[in-house]
């Protein structure tokens, strides 16, 4: 396994990681979670990733019970692992319960904490943008957490770069904490933030990504090729439909199937060499894995096996299939002119 520097963070994250979105609680109960946690630790895996809204609070639940007990069985150490959580949504029908207001970042991360049982959280996540609240109360709220001790660094969840840009500006005004990475959405079907947009926040703030749903929901496996939805599969689970009008398009899985023979001839499977793709992208700090068993898990950790496989000319060949690579924002063409 190897880790990376989150963002310009002194923090250290293992290349792939592990998220509890859907399957906690859903899909797998706290014996599986803890099962699953410690093949991901075993195999390196030290960034584990949750958020108040999954499984209404229970994810959160599942996740600390499994901590707790990996410290009992001298699997681990809290020290060892890196787990952070996001607020925005919140888990109960409250007034002030959804947002990023003070008292929602505050008191959600208590919330949060008292779920996991935990005293800390490596990080703490803005899960949406708040167009309602004002910016310098949310940096000063996410700081007010990280100098009480309740977490050491805030981040971002799809922000608008816009919005990244107004936080990382407000907080170095006010000389407090900026926020380090944002976790957004990549795949080879949905790339136009890390591909395009974030590209300011790189270059002038060096944030850092914390990826989700790298294989599209399962569509990227190759599993839904035939265009049947099995039982128990992601897109099958009630609550989760959008996401087959989302990623189960059949141009989508035209183009999956496409990439079968580069698979094959690379020695792997469709879900290694799209993990590999998202892997080897230089703005990815770390690729969030989901699994409900052991040897999913397994499978998709031996993305590692292949990624120096995945060579510019092989790269190109998957660019040449999906052919949906976003052209340069404004400020890249402000700046190509500039050096003309």
């Amino acid at each position: 396994m190897q880790y990376k520097y989150l963002g310009r963070s002194g923090l250290k994250v293992s290349r792939l990681s592990f998220g509890s979105w859907v399957t906690f609680k859903t899909q797998v109960d706290v014996d599986k979670a803890y099962e699953l946690m410690k093949v991901a630790y075993k195999s390196g895996i030290n960034f584990f990733d949750n958020a108040e809204v999954y499984a209404n609070g229970d994810s959160e639940r599942l996740m600390g019970l499994s901590v707790k007990k990996g410290i009992e069985d001298k699997v681990w150490d809290r020290n060892d692992l890196v787990i952070s959580t996001k607020l925005f949504f919140g888990y109960k029908a409250r007034l002030n319960n959804v947002g990023l207001s003070r008292k929602h970042i505050i008191e959600g991360c208590n919330d949060a904490l008292g779920r996991m049982s935990l005293d800390y959280v490596d990080i703490v996540f803005a899960h949406r943008h708040d167009p309602f609240t004002p910016m310098d109360e949310i940096v000063r709220a996410f700081n007010y957490l990280i100098d009480t001790g309740k977490t050491f660094y805030w981040a971002t969840s799809e922000w608008p770069v816009e919005r990244i840009m107004e936080a990382c500006e407000v907080a170095d005004k006010l000389n407090l904490a900026k926020p380090i990475a944002d976790q957004c959405e990549y795949n080879l079907i949905v790339r136009d933030n890390l591909d395009k947009a974030y590209h300011p926040v790189f270059e002038k703030f060096g944030y850092g990504t914390t990826i989700w749903s790298p294989l599209a929901s399962g569509v990227l496996t190759g599993k839904y090729l035939d265009g049947n939805v099995p039982e128990g599969s992601r897109l099958s689970l009630e609550g989760y439909e959008g996401l087959s009008d989302r990623y189960m398009t059949p141009g989508n899985l035209e183009k999956v199937a496409a990439m079968k023979p580069i698979a094959e001839r690379l020695g792997c499977n469709l879900a290694q060499l799209s993990l590999g793709f998202c892997y080897v992208n230089p703005h990815v700090s770390t690729v969030i894995l989901g699994a409900t068993s052991t040897k999913q898990l397994e499978e998709n950790l031996a993305t590692l096996k292949i990624v120096e496989k995945l060579t510019p000319e092989v790269l190109q060949e998957i660019e040449d299939i999906w052919q949906n690579k976003p052209g340069p924002n404004r400020i890249d063409q402000m700046v190509s002119r500039a050096r003309a």
